[in-house]
């Protein structure tokens, strides 16, 4: 039974993926702030985004078709545009150019051209986060195979993203044919199988006859499991017409709607609500699956009802308001936001929302909670310490039933209140002073406001913008689980064309630069005002903390300058180099001031043994842990 919904889209009990013949248009779909699962929208007839806990109006106007679509490549185009997409990232290559002529014609679509595959998976990435849904278009194999790192990424993140692929001739499929952009074999299922281990669905057209079919399943299998999907289009068929394309409106996806097991529910609620009620001194802390589920909303209720002290896992930063009154910072073992970890480590009940305990979220699994009073809420199930795993349950159900059950309990709050005592901040700069990186985030603080996004690098700008008291509405982006260096910059691309209201702050290490610096010039291009902190230490020093040697000193650029080069006189760019306080101090004040529509991009120099605390304790604990010596074989 299906239930329409005012955008046309469906949702229906059974969980095959099918269309329906009635047709539908809608003028507007509103597109997902900070990531939430597009399939949940659709599902709803919400008409709002939400960002940190604040609900913001947030829409693309999608125009009605101005001719009937009757080509592949212009169905593939306005499902794109109908879903919330109004930018796909790319790189052009001699397979998909008559496919990118559709998306340059397509009303409400914008093709970005990245200078790489590889950056232009992460600014998919970055999109998703904050539109809910992302796309990426490139070659054949040698610009697949290229892009098939971030999108490992964005599956390790949940996010949903479109990998849109211009494959060979039809009629190359069989032939034995040895073709160019191929590894010098007939068999084309090379690329195929390298992306069915980073992907939740994979779709071949190289026939017209099921190609609406295929690209609709792939789609609708994206958004209802939040996962990156593959397609790959042969280029002969996107420009003929077909039957199946040639509705005036377009054929509505239907997405399988998810629902809790009501027994499984009531139990779980009534298990967990026992073990909560009578603890003493109950702790919440929330994870990176609450982006996942949409239950952001749901776990600020619970927390407004129950009174218990909240924190975050790491992956979870921006997840949850950091000006709500019950908020104690990160909980990330030894390494933790001050008293945080004390607190959630000796409470005697603890329930841990959409969190991943894997090996960077724990600091290599040290973490010393009361495991066996630790309730954990998975996305469909609820696991419950020594005892039952219930399901299948959705999260947000059960925190908005839990929550009407547990009684007001402020006893672990106020014991943290007790022995908390605030930092004192770094010691001040002599004047001319070189520079240290805790007092350049000691400006930054000072310089966030809600209409900002912090998006942070791999490396020792995860553990000071863990710091960072995000503003409400702050924005806040990391990848924690698959941490592969030079991610952001293009995350940012991705993410400040999703978000224009916002203006997006990043911090990347010098080294991370190296890796994917070209799309500064795409940042340019399209008009972006982000502004990039790099942190010029003259080398990789996450891995110094874990174990020196020569190969962790990279080559020192001329960052600047290079920026500059892109800039070449053409856009709206400002750049400088800063080595003291006062030189930090003043280019804030112009990035804020004259420079607040120009991208900006701050070089600052800092010493090379300049790390965080917590970056020496974290390379401590991971040395320790690679060097472990190898199970006796009995």
């Amino acid at each position: 039974m299906a239930t329409k919904l005012e955008n046309g889209f469906h949702t229906e009990t059974n969980p095959k993926v099918t269309t329906t013949m009635e047709a539908s248009h809608s003028p507007t779909v509103n597109p997902l702030a900070n990531g939430i699962a597009a399939a949940d929208k659709l599902r709803s007839q919400s008409r709002s985004s939400h960002n940190n806990g604040a609900i913001t109006p947030s829409t693309v106007i999608i125009p009605p078709p101005t001719t009937t679509p009757s080509t592949l490549g212009h169905y593939l185009a306005r499902r794109l545009v109908q879903i919330g997409i109004s930018d796909i990232f790319s790189v052009p290559g001699d397979s998909n150019l008559v496919l990118f002529d559709y998306f340059v014609a397509e009303k409400g679509l914008n093709l970005v051209g990245c200078c790489s595959e590889l950056n232009a998976g992460y600014a998919a990435d970055g999109y998703a986060r904050r539109r809910g849904v992302g796309a990426c278009a490139v070659t054949f194999t040698v610009g697949s195979l290229s892009l098939i790192n971030a999108i490992a990424g964005a599956y390790s993140e949940d996010l949903p993203v479109i990998c849109i692929v211009g494959g060979p001739n039809s009629n190359d499929y069989g032939s034995k044919k040895i073709l160019h952009h191929t590894i010098g074999l007939p068999d084309f299922g090379q690329e195929l199988r390298c992306f069915q281990n980073v992907t939740c669905y994979q779709a071949i057209i190289d026939n017209l006859e099921d190609a609406q079919w295929q690209i609709d399943t792939a789609i609708s299998k994206c958004l209802e499991e939040s996962k990156p999907i593959y397609i790959s289009i042969c280029c002969n068929l996107v420009a003929i017409p077909h039957p199946s394309f040639s509705a005036q409106q377009l054929i509505p996806l239907s997405l399988s709607s998810k629902e809790s097991n009501q027994m499984a529910l009531e139990a779980a609620v009534e298990k967990a609500a026992q073990l909560l009620n009578t603890a003493i001194k109950p702790v919440m802390i929330g994870g990176r699956k609450l982006r996942l589920t949409n239950s952001q909303e749901p776990f600020i209720e619970l927390a407004n009802a129950c009174g218990y002290p909240v924190a975050v896992m790491p992956s979870a930063k921006g997840m949850f308001p950091e000006n709500h009154p019950h908020f104690i910072g990160t909980y990330w073992g030894t390494i933790s936001s001050t008293y945080c970890g004390e607190t959630v480590e000796i409470a005697d009940a603890s329930i841990f929302v959409g969190a991943i305990l894997d090996e960077l979220d724990t600091v290599a699994f040290s973490l010393t909670y009361k495991k066996n009073k630790g309730i954990m809420v998975e996305a469909d199930r609820v696991v419950f310490p020594n005892g039952p795993s219930l399901g299948p349950i959705l999260m947000k159900d059960f925190l908005r039933a839990l929550g009407k059950r547990l009684k007001p309990n402020s006893t672990a709050y106020e014991n943290y209140r007790r022995i908390y005592i605030a930092e004192s901040g770094p010691l001040e700069s002599g004047p001319g002073e070189a520079l240290r990186v805790n007092i350049v985030f000691k400006h930054i603080q000072k310089m966030l406001s809600s209409n900002m996004a912090v998006i942070s690098e791999a490396g020792d700008s995860w553990f000071h913008s863990q710091r960072l008291k995000l503003p409400k509405s702050c924005g806040y982006e990391v990848q924690l689980l698959y941490a592969s260096i030079g991610w952001s910059l293009g995350a940012t691309l991705g993410y400040a064309q999703a978000a224009p209201e916002k203006r997006v702050v990043l911090f990347i290490g010098d080294g991370s630069f190296q890796m994917t610096p070209q799309d500064v010039s795409t940042m340019i291009t399209l008009k972006q005002n982000n502004i990039i902190f790099l942190i010029n230490n003259g080398g990789y020093t996450i891995e110094v903390e874990i174990h020196d040697g020569p190969y962790n000193v990279i080559k020192n650029w001329d960052y600047t300058a290079i920026v500059n080069a892109m800039h070449n006189h053409d856009g709206n760019c400002w750049t400088t180099k800063v080595h003291t306080e006062e030189e930090l101090v003043n280019a804030i004040e112009i990035v804020l001031k004259e420079r607040k529509d120009s991208l900006c991009f701050i070089e600052v120099i800092v010493h090379r043994d300049d790390t965080s605390k917590e970056l020496l304790e974290f390379g401590s604990k991971f040395a320790n842990v690679s060097s472990r010596p190898p199970r006796v074989l009995l």
